[in-house]
């Protein structure tokens, strides 16, 4: 493991691997960067693979008031330790990467799979106070029912479904990161409301990307990345089937490495 020090003096922990170009990947809600290990040995023969534990996760600190600029100056602090090269974001992580995009870090493409716009009638946005209510339940210390209703209210999940999820030994895990879901949702700002995307918005994106999302995830998954992948300036887009949210990461990282590389 290995740290740097963010502008506002948190410590940001990463871990990398491999050798080439450097390609920081950049986790969805409750993941930190033992989910971009996962990807690592199946592309650090062409890149040096970059995992990091987000503000408030793992082995990271966590510098209050969370603003989205902070995480923004994190993956400052992350290229310049490691150099330009490339960012892959999942889910809310996709948001963080098109916003390093947006605000001109030294990027040379990005790459992101099911950032979960929500931009139709195919499913229901997220509640307005959404925000407000993660961290209402946090500060109660209703860490676990931050965590339900982030599945139920963002994920979509059954409330049926999720309970049962209270038992398993994952849950625990979770609850640990549950403080963090609400910075996903600032991340993700306006854009789960049902309205389709601003296309002065997706103008400022003006690296290459990739856009890609799973043939068996839900319509408005997909719906939200081909409406993203035609607004921006210069894009890809890809369905990789038979994936769902979780694509598998040996579907994943053959794209990744044949867009960055290409």
């Amino acid at each position: 493991m290995d740290t740097v020090t963010s502008l506002d003096g948190t410590t940001i922990a990463f871990d990398r691997s491999g050798d080439g170009p450097p390609l920081i990947v950049v986790t969805g809600a409750l993941a930190d960067r033992a989910a971009a290990a996962i990807l690592a040995p199946l592309l650090d023969g062409s890149f040096t693979v970059v995992g990091y534990d987000r503000r408030g996760r793992g082995d990271s600190g966590d510098t209050p008031p969370y603003a989205v600029e902070r995480e923004v100056e994190d993956l400052r602090a992350l290229t310049d330790e490691v150099g330009e090269g490339f960012v892959f974001g999942h889910s809310s992580g996709g948001a963080l990467a098109l916003e390093a995009a947006i605000r001109r870090l030294p990027v040379r493409k990005v790459a992101v799979y099911e950032v979960p716009f929500i931009v139709d009638d195919s499913r229901p946005p997220i509640p307005a106070d959404y925000v407000k209510h993660l961290r209402e339940l946090v500060a109660a210390g209703r860490r676990g029912d931050a965590v339900e209703y982030f599945l139920t209210a963002a994920v979509g999940m059954p409330a049926d479904a999720v309970r049962p999820m209270r038992e398993m030994p994952m849950w625990a895990g979770m609850e640990a990161l549950a403080h963090t879901i609400a910075n996903d949702g600032e991340v993700m700002g306006d854009r789960m409301s049902g309205r389709p995307l601003q296309a002065e918005w997706a103008a400022t994106i003006t690296v290459p990307t990739l856009v890609m999302d799973g043939g068996a995830s839900p319509p408005w998954a997909g719906n939200s990345m081909r409406q993203l992948a035609s607004l921006l300036p210069d894009s890809e887009h890809q369905t990789l089937e038979g994936q769902d949210h979780g694509a598998a990461p040996e579907m994943v990282a053959p794209r990744l490495e044949a867009f960055f590389l290409g």
